[in-house]
């Protein structure tokens, strides 16, 4: 049996920006959802915002942490499965 040791075909440039993490941004988007809500709430509360508008922004911040959870559930599901694995 021979082992030959793994060579990347290309080297990454130092100089090029790292790529934002789609699962921060997820997380990000979930909290700036949470916040607009909160806003919304505040205002109807202040009489300077209509119902209508808090309903919504508060559905919205519900779905997106809704999808964060369902992403952070997955994610969390993925690495079990690959600390599971026998090597």
């Amino acid at each position: 049996m021979r082992v030959d040791a793994l060579v990347p075909d290309v080297a990454v440039p130092a100089t090029t920006p790292a790529r934002p993490n789609a699962f921060a941004a997820l997380v990000d988007a979930a909290s700036g959802a949470l916040e607009d809500a909160a806003g919304a709430e505040a205002a109807f509360a202040a009489h300077r915002g209509g119902l209508q508008e808090m309903v919504v922004e508060r559905a919205r911040a519900d779905i997106a942490l809704q999808i964060a959870a369902a992403g952070t559930q997955r994610v969390t599901q993925g690495l079990q499965t690959l600390l599971g694995m026998q090597v």
